[in-house]
């Protein structure tokens, strides 16, 4: 007999892309029960799925109306040791010609499309604090797909039985191999089910097997085009000889997920952090920062340090980053010149402005990590666990800039989650960034996992610095910046895109070099007052 694990309880939705009336369909039943034990256990379990009741699909809109202004209300529906279903969007039934049926390319979505599903999501998982989403065939389009797409929490996908056809068929392969890196954890119902799309979406695929007896029937719906032509698990299953689980119960497999929900859970971090610390910085006062930005040390930028420190304080910042591209000679130098300035009275107004010396450091292969609080250079061309490993060497803090923004070589999913204890705070606002999305996508990242977030302009040219900062409590040292950052707020005030990469352009490749010197003269005596 299964026995509950004692612990806190976790508020958990399940995600299935069929219709809940579909009660035969094998994905649905393991979702029915597991949910069901998972209740019984005292977590808070929602189960989101299309329904083909347009009474039940306003019902939940009811519901999640009176939730926009106490939105945990909804976890507390499902504290009773039952889950709480909640029909997220109406399906229209497709009738597929004969001739197709057997053809799970065409079906591959089930044969129930759902209507304005994504949008109820993404409104639900927006405002619903959750450990966990667990989605299931997360393939577009569907509803799981879409829960996917917007979750904020930790991810866990399970596979119960695609085809190889679907497989092979899938259009945007790559988009899909990066999209299901959002999974923190996949898990397969059957042997070769895991089998299968490791040889297609390459990864580690948990084995969580149904109760005994599950899944060697179902109704002509139980998969559409996912399980099959005859809508069975017999496609990935191997004809029925391994679905069986010797005894299994649900209870067991109940087991089996929380154990999997515990491990993602203990990779967070604590949210609030150090309470000495925390004690310690609530005296001091609030400064703002911008944590990324280049000098003229960067091979792409032509900011003199003199102009940067002008441009920081002119911009009202009390501590700047200097991270220039696999160099800190930038950074050494602004430390020193801010120091000196600090200790002239007469040399500028206002408070000392402080300067972390940083360094954007290029690895061999998993696009770029920043070290805050450097000493000495750190060569590029290493790993990215390497590179990490000489942060730490220098007592450095390890900041992970721009993730997720394909359009440069950057860390992913694939190259975080292994080195995921050693990142110490995420960047999820860089104006730089061309695509939003990719910023979104670095904020549910360092939210899931409570991994302190940052924000810097990544200016390469004075006019875009301070465009974005972030206001903090004063710091001294790694360790208190850390906790400042944990009880910081970011601000937004993004320059044109267009506009800084054209200033940029202009002051370094469409300069000729004595142009550039002699301009460079010009800012360095501006900036300085000796004009």
């Amino acid at each position: 007999m299964a026995v509950p694990m004692a612990a806190s309880p976790l508020s958990i939705a399940h995600v299935t892309p069929y219709p809940w009336e579909a009660s035969e369909n094998d994905v649905n039943a393991f979702v029915r029960a597991t949910t069901a034990e998972l209740a019984r256990r005292g977590h808070r379990v929602l189960v989101l799925a299309p329904s083909r009741s347009q009474e039940r699909v306003r019902a939940t809109r009811r519901v999640l109306r009176a939730a926009r202004a106490q939105p945990q209300e909804l976890l507390e529906r499902a504290a009773g040791g039952e889950p709480e279903v909640l029909a997220v969007g109406e399906v229209l039934d497709v009738q597929v010609p004969a001739r197709f049926a057997a053809d799970s390319s065409t079906t591959r979505g089930g044969r129930s499309l759902p209507i304005d599903v994504a949008r109820t999501i993404e409104e639900l998982l927006g405002m619903v604090e959750l450990d966990v989403v667990h989605v299931h065939e997360p393939f577009a389009p569907s509803t799981a797909n879409a829960a996917l797409r917007h979750s904020r929490a930790l991810n866990v996908g399970t596979f119960h039985a695609p085809t190889e056809r679907v497989l092979s068929t899938l259009l945007g392969r790559r988009f899909v191999a990066t999209f299901f890196g959002r999974l923190d954890v996949r898990t397969a119902s059957f042997p070769a089910t895991a089998e299968l799309m490791r040889r297609h979406f390459p990864a580690d695929y948990r084995l969580v097997a149904p109760a005994d007896g599950e899944g060697a029937g179902g109704s002509d719906e139980t998969h559409g085009g996912a399980g099959g032509g005859d809508g069975r698990h017999g496609g990935a299953g191997g004809g029925g000889e391994e679905r069986h689980g010797g005894g299994r119960t649900w209870g067991e497999v109940a087991d089996d997920l929380e154990r999997v929900y515990r491990e993602l859970a203990a990779r967070r971090r604590d949210p609030g952090g150090d309470p000495e610390l925390s004690r310690r910085l609530a005296g001091r006062g609030v400064i703002e920062v911008d944590l990324h930005m280049h000098t003229d040390h960067s091979h792409d930028c032509a900011t003199p340090v003199e102009v940067l420190l002008a441009s920081a304080r002119e911009q009202g910042l009390g501590a700047i980053a200097v991270t220039d591209h696999n160099e800190i000679s930038g950074a050494l130098a602004a430390r020193e010149l801010a120091r000196a300035e600090g200790s002239d009275a007469g040399a500028s107004p206002g408070p000392a402005l402080k300067v972390i010396v940083g360094e954007e450091v290029k690895t061999a292969s998993q696009g770029e990590v920043i070290g805050l609080f450097l000493e000495e250079r750190i060569p590029r061309g290493l790993s990215l666990a390497e590179t990490i490993g000489e942060i730490r060497g220098q007592g450095g803090v390890v900041y992970v800039p721009h993730p997720f923004d394909r359009m440069h070589a950057v860390p992913d999913y694939e190259h975080l989650l292994p080195v995921l204890e050693e990142v110490d705070a995420i960047e999820v606002f860089n104006p730089r960034v061309a695509i939003g999305a990719f910023n979104e996508e670095a904020a549910r990242f360092a939210a899931k996992y409570r991994i302190p977030a940052g924000a810097g302009s990544d200016a390469h040219v004075a006019q875009g610095l301070g465009s974005v900062r972030v206001r903090m409590p004063d710091f001294e040292g790694p360790a208190e910046f850390l906790q400042a950052l944990r009880e910081s707020e970011i601000v937004t005030s993004p320059k044109s895109l267009l506009y800084v990469q054209a200033l940029k352009f202009l002051q370094t490749r469409a300069t000729p070099p004595a142009a550039r010197r002699a301009r460079r003269e010009r800012r360095v005596r501006r900036a300085t007052g000796r004009n």
